[in-house]
């Protein structure tokens, strides 16, 4: 029997729902969630997902503003941007769109962000804070990762394979996964017999950035399957999409995320979550908006 699809699209709009609830509570007390999105050059898929981020905003109320800079941009003029947002008051998150041009330093740009408005998750000291088991703005695709896992079963004591150790989603999926108490194993480039090791999981989060590299006969049956990757192909004279999963693989697992429509809109849906608990924070009242319209652990477990 073919693997579940584990439908993104739908879960991402319980919680967009949820996160338009938080939003109308919060302008009750005058506060309206404010995100900031700097996108840096003209690259074609980072404006798509800009205008997608910005819309998704508007959608539930956020308040979205875009900085567009030209790719010649100094990292000096880049960095006092981001120091002006992080004094406006009116901006709880601040998203600097990556890739950035090669004469911008990425850890530097990063690690100027106010830790309270990185709703990316990637300053030093959110970081930290996962790591260490403290409350923190999370990275959104793990937290997206997660979530979706967790849609389909319980993932506490299962053994999870996380493909991938980047900043961005491997290492920081694997600390949420550990305070789910999944047995993590993270594998990359130099890790041996990746295809033994795959087999054994059952969660299987393939973030490796190499286009469908895991195949059907890495899969214990039954597993899991959640994939990040996405690359654009042409196949017989068409673009189209493909993950760092092989489409085959769903002959063998027992539930799977698609691509295009599984991680993506999840992730979108977190970014607008994180915007709204860094707002929480800002109003002196983390707990009342977030426990009572985002943190339904039952159905919306993607907040941490």
């Amino acid at each position: 029997m073919p693997a579940v699809l584990i439908d993104g699209k739908a879960l991402a709009a319980k919680l967009f729902a949820r996160v338009k609830n938080a939003v109308f509570s919060l302008s009750g007390r005058s506060i309206i969630p404010g995100l900031a999105v700097i996108l840096v050059g003209n690259d074609p898929a980072s404006e798509v997902y800009v205008a997608t981020k910005k819309k998704r905003a508007v959608e539930t109320g956020i308040r979205s503003v875009s900085h567009h800079l030209p790719t010649s941009v100094s990292q000096f003029e880049l960095l006092t941007l981001i120091e002006s947002l992080n004094r406006d008051v009116d901006v709880h998150g601040i998203l600097v769109q990556l890739p950035l041009p090669p004469q911008i330093d990425n850890r530097v740009v990063i690690s100027a962000i106010d830790p309270g408005k990185d709703v990316d998750g990637f300053h030093p000291v959110n970081v930290g804070r996962l790591a260490i088991g403290l409350p923190a703005l999370t990275p959104c695709t793990a937290l997206a990762c997660v979530g979706l896992a967790k849609s389909v079963r319980p993932i506490t004591g299962l053994k999870a394979l996380v493909i991938g150790r980047s900043m961005v989603v491997g290492k920081p999926l694997a600390y949420l996964l550990i305070a789910e108490n999944s047995t993590v194993t993270v594998a990359h480039s130099k890790t041996i017999d990746l295809p033994a090791l795959a087999r054994q999981a059952d969660l299987l989060f393939a973030a490796a950035g190499q286009r469908e590299l895991v195949r059907n006969d890495w899969i214990k049956p039954g597993a899991t399957v959640i994939d990040v990757g996405i690359h654009r192909v042409v196949m017989r004279g068409k673009q189209s999409i493909v993950g760092d999963v092989a489409f085959d693989v769903r002959n063998v697992a027992g539930a799977i995320t698609p691509v295009p429509g599984g991680v993506g809109p999840m992730t979108i849906a977190c970014l607008l979550a994180n915007t709204v608990k860094a707002a929480c924070r800002f109003s002196g009242r983390p707990e009342l908006v977030l426990n009572e319209l985002l943190m339904d652990k039952a159905k919306h477990p993607v907040m941490p």
